[in-house]
């Protein structure tokens, strides 16, 4: 299986043009007021229509209701939830079973403590996401730009590809590969100029670097479903 490729946060046509121009496999829509990347709407219906069928669409969001979930796809018709607050297991499995679409649910790390809850979260999510744990005085969740140490994830075998997350860059991408042998990686941050602000060159050299890194990794590490 060749290493998935996510560039989320995208607000911009030109940013999302290229994405997709560069071969990103996820493009990602954040749906969170309180995130520089929020996206309203209309905008997001607009974006959706640029993807077409080029790459998968994916909607972020953190604890949303169900009423929230379903204007999101009614506007974007993403291909993935992406689950980036504090949704339970049951929570997982009802989004997915209400809405019929793939979910992946993010797990923030710090220490191998937290992978306790991913035996549960693997057994209903169509993939698990590991981002970074966010600050204990932080307003929005993930590693804001920061990373884990990924060596916690040594013991993250037997079940489905994982994707990595959490200040991921074009300078460190291979070493995050080459490390946890994720099935995939995703970036926000480490291709802005600003906070918030995609910067065109560094989505394409951070695209490149990864496929070059995915086509030199070893066998893929997977996220326990036991």
């Amino acid at each position: 299986m060749s290493l998935i490729v996510k560039i989320c946060g995208l607000s911009t046509p030109e940013t999302l043009s290229a994405a997709l121009d560069a071969g990103a496999d996820m493009v990602g829509f954040v749906f969170f007021e309180a995130s520089p990347r929020h996206v309203a709407l209309d905008r997001a219906r607009e974006l959706g229509r640029q993807v077409e069928k080029r790459a998968q669409k994916v909607a972020l969001t953190v604890d949303a209701d169900d009423a929230t979930l379903a204007n999101i796809v009614e506007i974007l018709r993403p291909d993935w939830l992406q689950l980036h607050g504090n949704e339970t297991v049951a929570r997982v499995r009802d989004i997915k079973q209400t809405f019929g679409l793939p979910v992946m649910k993010a797990i923030g790390v710090k220490t191998k403590d937290d992978l306790a809850s991913v035996p549960g979260y693997a057994s209903v999510a169509d993939r698990i996401m590991f981002d970074a744990r966010a600050p204990k005085d932080a307003t929005r969740p993930g590693g804001l730009g920061m990373p884990f140490d990924w060596h916690v994830l040594d013991d993250v075998v037997q079940g489905r590809p994982f994707i990595l997350s959490g200040g991921l860059t074009v300078a460190n991408v291979a070493d995050a590969i080459g490390i946890t042998r994720a099935g995939g990686v995703d970036v926000s941050s480490g291709v802005e100029s600003a906070l918030g602000v995609k910067n065109p060159d560094m989505i394409r050299a951070f695209i490149r670097a990864a496929r070059e890194a995915g086509n030199a990794k070893p066998n893929q590490k997977v996220a326990s479903r036991a």
